[in-house]
């Protein structure tokens, strides 16, 4: 006994020395010239290889590492790599400056994280990209647009021009989670999909992520998109804006502090109703209102080494109306406001809380507030986000933490009044409200050189409240509306009063093996749970669409995603190419009767039904990122199909937004610093759409009917589109008072002036690319029927944009 108390004592005593000879290197990466946080600067350490982290999104890094004397390298695209001996026998802090590259025009890279990231980092379905590279693009009307960008993506789609959103891998607009600094955006378009709510002024970071999603995200199907706004520039004042063809936009960033606090502000007006409109013969037209603005703000200061608060929102609104004072209007916008604390416990636990607001609106309505009608609708949550991530050692990194939201759903509020001498009437369905909670933890992991894994599970739970009334459907029928009000009709709840509860878990693993330095392969699973569904029945999601939540009688939407990948680079890192398969297995996916009634029903979950989906394809894609020449190409083979047992006889059909075919080629030439020729061109095919499969003639009057109940039966022609831009970029110069206002002269220190002029043409060869096809009666014999292409862009659109930055 007493040997083996001596053993014991003896292991305790070395595993205390051998705890006690670790020590932990942390500290945050900021670029030199402005202040801002790099997001996922790589730290290595040269003496142990595959030893190493990535910072996080505020820039913070921690690596422990025995005793000993090390070399900390940081290696960032764009910046001068910078080396640091350390010897390292207790806990160290290393804040670190990185100073830009001056490069050649031979070196001149397109991407914006280590050059091997895609080989080492386990995630995968991962698409990075960076402002700089987002600007070189060729876009409609000159305007740089982020949500256009990924677009050109591999997996990622949209159903044409005119349509809101984005589609990834089969899934629908509503099944990607957009986030803006962590406050939900729940519409990302100005006027109708042409351009995002996104300011590229005020961007810093953009992520998508299509499969392998971490464990601290879920609510969505299909992706996340990240959005991370400027920090604003802590060193000193500078400012950027454009003009262009259809809107302007400024921003202005500087030090409310220096070094330790900064802010920006950054705003647009669309200007075309002003400058096209007046000049229209058609009075309608002529007195007609049609914009949109933004306008987006954020502060940040360092209280403490240890602590840092961040301040952010957004405000956003399209309005139009035709007709005169008294025309038909419609509007919506989008209104977001987040509050940040970091705090560093200690070298290796770091923490954010996240206080939440966002508000979505939207509302049409024709005539004056004393005659005519209005419908106003909006979706509204409040959200805590407590998480925490805690750097075990250099080969586990755990995340852990909260998430509690709560919603308010208002599908509706219709107001009526025939004159001034009636009163008006109001209907409209209840409010909904709901709470949505989850926890999660995850980790990853280096389990050897070769392989990592990053692996999780989240907990979501999601309660329906009352206020509200709770309607009891009998099953479907045939094709037919429910038969409702079964078994009583209805159940009344009181303010706060349990409803409905949900409860799921959702695992996720990630996987990466290095078959060599230049090449690996992936795989992911992960399962998630959405409690949101966006209710539509066009072919192009709109902004005025409803948003519900899940209850008793709609379901929580489920996917399970599984994702295999093979990643090459060559030749240094000058070529990345990658395969990725992917199969999607989805329940509950929300479909309507035919002939539902979508808005301003209060038995709308009467006219839903319920049935599974599936998504499978193949993503290829290749890219340059080096050289006068570069770009990427994206191709993606995919199909996407629903199974409901009312619609299409029970058979699975091709889900509305299915394009089996998408290539992207994205190509940019640098003459020189001065002179850059820009490309891109997509291919797609056609969405599919619900044609008659019959027609009778009843005096003399053709009446098309489905008589085979098919849902989708046919593609509309196949989608093409070229675009050029050519850019020239001025040089750079001392700033004159009539470059910069007197004001900003004054404050800026010596300051610089740079400028570029963009001139592009959207849709080079005219493409009437269709977006719908529907029928109508010829009128010159009623007995016949002409199919009608409808095209929203079917002309060469140029334009001229004079961008500026000092």
């Amino acid at each position: 006994m007493k040997s083996i108390l001596t053993t014991l004592t003896l292991c305790v005593t070395l595993l205390n020395v051998s705890l006690a000879q670790k020590f932990t290197i942390s500290g945050t990466i900021k670029d030199a010239k402005n202040g801002e946080v790099l997001i996922g600067a790589p730290v290595s350490v040269k003496e142990l290889t595959g030893v190493g982290v990535a910072a996080n999104i505020y820039g913070f890094y921690s690596l422990t590492l025995p005793q000993g004397n090390y070399t900390i390298n940081i290696n960032y695209v764009g910046y001068a790599t910078q080396s640091f001996p350390i010897s390292l026998n207790a806990d160290t802090k290393l804040n670190v400056e990185l100073n830009e590259k001056n490069t050649d025009l031979k070196e001149v890279v397109i991407q914006a994280e280590a050059g091997d990231n895609n080989i080492k980092s386990v995630e995968m379905s991962v698409q990075k990209l960076d402002i700089k590279q987002i600007n070189k693009i060729p876009a409609l009307l000159g305007e740089v647009d982020i949500i256009r960008a990924i677009q050109l993506l591999p997996g990622v789609s949209t159903v044409g021009e005119g349509a809101s959103g984005f589609n990834v891998r089969g899934g629908g607009i509503d099944q990607n989670l957009i986030l803006l600094d962590e406050a939900p955006v729940f519409q990302s378009s100005h006027l109708f999909g042409f351009f995002s709510v996104f300011n590229p002024d005020a961007v810093k970071d953009v992520k998508l992520v299509k499969g392998g999603i971490p464990a601290q995200y879920g609510g969505r199907l299909s992706s996340l998109l990240d959005v991370r706004m400027k920090d604003g520039n802590n060193k000193e004042w500078s400012g950027s804006g454009g003009i262009g063809t259809i809107f302007s936009r400024f921003a202005i960033e500087g030090p409310i502090v220096k070094n330790k606090g900064s802010f920006l502000v950054a705003g647009r007006r669309s200007y075309f109703d002003k400058l096209f409109f007046p000049f229209s013969k058609n009075d309608a037209i002529k007195n007609a209102i049609a914009y949109f603005y933004d306008f987006t703000v954020k502060a940040s200061y360092m209280i403490t080494e240890k602590d840092r608060v961040y301040v952010s929102g957004y405000l956003g609104k399209d309005k139009f109306k035709f007709g005169g004072k008294n025309g038909f209007g419609f509007d919506w916008g989008n209104t977001t406001a987040t509050v940040r604390y970091n705090h560093v416990f200690n070298p290796k636990l770091f923490s954010n809380v996240s206080l939440i607001y966002s508000n979505y609106n939207y509302s049409l309505g024709v005539g004056t507030d004393t005659s005519g009608f209005s419908w106003k609708s909006n979706i509204i949550n409040y959200a805590i986000k407590p998480e925490f991530t805690y750097y075990l050692n250099s080969k586990n990194t755990i995340t852990f933490g909260l998430n509690s939201t709560f919603y308010t759903f208002d599908p509706g509020l219709f107001t009526f009044q025939s004159a001034s001498t009636e009163p008006k009437r109001t209907f409209g369905d209840e409010k909904k409200y709901t709470i949505e909670n989850s926890a999660y933890i995850g980790n990853e992991q280096i389990v050897t050189g070769r392989l990592s894994a990053q692996y999780g599970i989240r907990f979501s739970n999601w309660i329906n409240i009352g206020p509200g009334t709770v309607y009891h459907y009998k099953d479907t029928v045939g094709n037919f509306t429910r038969d409702t009000l079964a078994n009583g009709g209805s159940t009344k709840y009181s303010k706060g009063q349990i409803q409905h509860v949900y409860n799921n878990l959702e695992p996720r693993l990630s996987l990466k093996y290095e078959l060599t330095e230049t090449s690996s392969v992936k795989a992911s699973y992960n399962r998630m749970n959405q409690y949101l569904h966006l209710i539509s029945n066009t072919t192009a999601s709109t902004p005025l669409d409803v948003w519900t939540p899940a209850t008793v009688n709609t379901k929580p939407q489920q996917a399970d995603q599984y994702t295999l990948g093979y990643f090459k680079n060559l030749k240094k890192n000058k070529y990345e190419t990658s395969v990725e398969v992917y199969y999607k297995d989805m329940r509950n996916q929300v479909d309507y009767v035919d002939g539902a009634n979508l808005l301003l029903n209060k038995l709308l979950e009467g006219d839903l039904v319920s049935g599974k989906g599936r998504a499978y394809g193949v993503e290829l894609f290749f890219k340059k990122t080096q050289g006068k020449f570069n770009g990427w190409i994206s191709y993606t083979l995919a199909r996407t199909e629903r199974k409901v047992s009312t619609i299409n006889n029970g058979n699975w059909y091709a889900n509305r937004y299915d394009k089996p075919h998408n290539l992207s080629i994205v190509c940019n030439y640098d003459f020189n610093p001065k002179y850059t020729l820009s490309a891109n061109f997509v291919y797609s095919s056609g969405t599919p759409a619900t044609f008659p499969t019959t027609r009778a003639t009843v005096q003399g009057l053709v009446i098309p009917n489905n008589t085979y109940n098919y849902r989708n039966n046919v593609r509309i022609p196949a989608y093409h589109r070229l675009d050029l831009s050519f850019q020239i970029t001025n040089d750079k110069k001392k700033a004159k008072w009539y470059t910069l206002p007197g004001i900003l002269a004054k404050v800026c220190k010596k300051p610089t002036y740079e400028s570029n002029w963009v001139f592009s043409v959207y849709n080079v060869y005219a493409r009437h690319n269709a977006f719908s096809i529907y029928f109508q009666r010829n009128a010159d014999n009623l007995a016949q029927t002409d199919a009608i292409r409808y095209s929203v862009i079917a002309r060469a659109i140029p334009a001229i944009t004079y961008n500026f930055k000092f």
